[in-house]
Formats: structure tokens, C-alpha cells, sequence
């Protein structure tokens, strides 16, 4: 696989995620909205752990640093970064009335976008930064485990191309309206990610950095977000098991393919 391939795998999942919206008759399931909320957060929380932090950690110690400087300062830069965004961009989320960001006269089904594209930010990023490893060579980071990520954030992205599309459609977007909508909230991951490939050289002493600053980002979006609304109101048990079966799934994916 290559290195463009890998970069648009992610992509595809929202998009295939997305079409879900065609098979739709009526409102998404609750039940299954909050059993695929809870996959999406197992998944980031087991990449942010193997796929980032574990070899951020190791990259620090060959390169004779510390092993917790870098790990520790680029995840708390990456919640900050996170914050940042949450507090500017005009968004919305599921089952809420009340908008956060800066106030804006943005159309509800716009932030609901917006929302759900600040979460695909650090998922690019992190997918770029695995490839750029791969790419430099001499990382710990093979290209098989850069596509073991890029898989997992596929795979994490089906449920949630789906969760955008389906409400949207619930809040009477037509299904083709609202199948682009999903589509175009993730198409910041393959740009971002291509752009810290086109940045490798550069980013090679900061690599330990950029992996943890990754993690951290994803992780704001597991705790601010994802978590909180799968256990809000009924049967939060089941999102309980959407994250221990994403967890799993993503730490099989990363430590046999990686």
C-alpha cells in the first residue's frame, strides 16, 4: 500500500458511513447511535495509546531525550490546540439546542458539520504524522503500522460519517444534502495529513512532539464529546461496550499489523 492510499483510507469510511444515510427510514436508533459513539471513543483512546504515544515515548529515547518530555508537553498542547478550536469554530452537536464557538448566523445543519469536522482535525493529523514517521524511516514507526492506523480511523470513521449524515437527515436535510454533508466533514483528514507528509524533513526533530500533540487532540474530542454524549440519558451501558469493543479492535489492528 502506498503512501497516497493509506492517506485516503480514513476518508473512505466517512464516506461509507455517510451512505448509510440511503438505507434510512426513519431516526437513527438510539440504541445504536450510542453503541457507535462509544466505538468511535475505544478506537481514538487505543491509537492515542499504541499508534501515538507508545511511540512517541520510544522516539524520545532514541533520540537521547527524556522519554516523557516529549510525550507529556505535545499531548497537553494538543488538548490546548483542541480547547482553542472548540472555543472559536461555531458548532453544534447531537440532541443540542444551544451552540458553543464564537456566535454566529450559521445554519444549525452547518455547525452540526462543523462539529463533527473539528473531530476529524486530530484524526488527519494523526494519520500524517504515522505516515511522515513511516516515510522518514528510522522511527519505529513501520508503514505497516501507519496503515494499521489509518484502517482503525476508517474503521472508527464509518460510525461517525454515519452519526452526522443520519441526524441530518432526521432534521430534514434531503438524504443526497445530507450524504455530501458527512462526506465533506471528513475530507480534513486526507488534506491534513497530506500536508505533514509534505512537511517530513521538517518535522523530523519534533516527530515525538507531533505524535503526542496528535494523541492529545483526540483525546479532548473522546472526553469533551464523544464519551459525554454516549452515556447522556438511557442505556449508557451500551455505549460502555461500543468503547471496550473499539479499544480491542483498534489495539489488534495496531499490534498485528504494526
Amino acid at each position: 500500500m502506498n503512501v497516497f492510499t493509506g492517506l485516503l483510507i480514513p476518508f473512505l469510511g466517512t464516506t461509507l458511513g455517510s451512505a448509510m444515510v440511503f438505507l434510512m427510514k426513519n431516526k437513527m436508533n438510539n440504541k445504536i447511535e450510542k453503541l457507535l459513539l462509544g466505538f468511535a471513543s475505544g478506537v481514538m483512546i487505543a491509537a492515542s495509546v499504541w499508534s501515538l504515544i507508545i511511540p512517541s515515548i520510544d522516539m524520545a529515547e532514541e533520540q537521547g531525550k527524556a522519554a516523557w518530555i516529549p510525550a507529556s508537553i505535545g499531548f497537553l498542547l494538543g488538548i490546548v490546540f483542541l480547547l482553542v478550536l472548540d472555543s472559536l469554530i461555531p458548532h453544534l452537536h447531537l440532541k443540542s439546542e444551544k451552540p458553543e464557538g464564537v456566535k454566529s448566523k450559521l445554519k444549525k445543519t452547518t455547525m452540526m458539520v462543523l462539529a463533527v469536522t473539528l473531530h476529524n482535525i486530530p484524526e488527519g493529523m494523526a494519520v500524517g504524522v504515522t505516515f511522515a514517521g513511516a516515510v522518514i524511516g528510522n522511527t519505529g514507526i513501520t508503514m505497516a503500522g501507519a496503515c494499521a492506523l489509518a484502517i482503525g480511523i476508517a474503521i472508527q470513521n464509518f460510525p461517525e460519517g454515519a452519526i452526522i449524515s443520519m441526524p441530518l437527515k432526521s432534521e430534514g436535510v434531503s438524504k443526497s444534502k445530507a450524504f455530501l454533508y458527512g462526506t465533506l466533514s471528513g475530507i480534513v483528514e486526507p488534506i491534513g495529513a497530506g500536508l505533514t507528509i509534505l512537511l517530513t524533513n521538517a518535522v523530523v526533530p519534533v516527530l515525538p512532539y507531533l505524535l503526542s500533540f496528535a494523541a492529545g487532540a483526540m483525546i479532548y474530542v473522546v472526553v469533551e464529546e464523544l464519551i459525554p454524549e454516549s452515556q447522556a440519558g438511557k442505556h449508557s451501558n451500551i455505549g460502555t461496550i461500543g468503547v471496550a469493543i473499539g479499544f480491542v479492535i483498534m489495539m489488534i489492528l495496531d499490534v498485528a499489523l504494526g
